[in-house]
């Protein structure tokens, strides 16, 4: 799973049809507290904004108990073949 999809989700096209040229433009990952891995994690993914060509994509991981222990962020160039 990418971050990319939740920019792609609104418009109904998938990274993976071959339609699109799709290139990650800049990407980060912050950890922000210690968390046990083989523990349950929830990843949420949203995309504030993509249009122009481009997608803003965001991610956040909590434990079980709701903490954030960890934020994603991807901007990626979308494009027709």
């Amino acid at each position: 799973m990418t971050l990319l999809d939740a920019s792609l989700r609104p418009h109904g096209v998938e990274w993976e049809s071959g339609r699109l040229q799709v290139a990650s433009l800049d990407h980060a990952l912050w950890f922000h507290h210690p968390s046990d891995v083989s523990q349950w994690h929830l990843y949420v993914q949203d995309s504030p904004s993509a249009s122009g060509g481009r997608g803003f994509n965001r991610g956040s991981i909590f434990t079980r108990d709701g903490r954030l222990v960890a934020s994603a962020t991807q901007e990626a160039l979308i494009r027709y073949r």
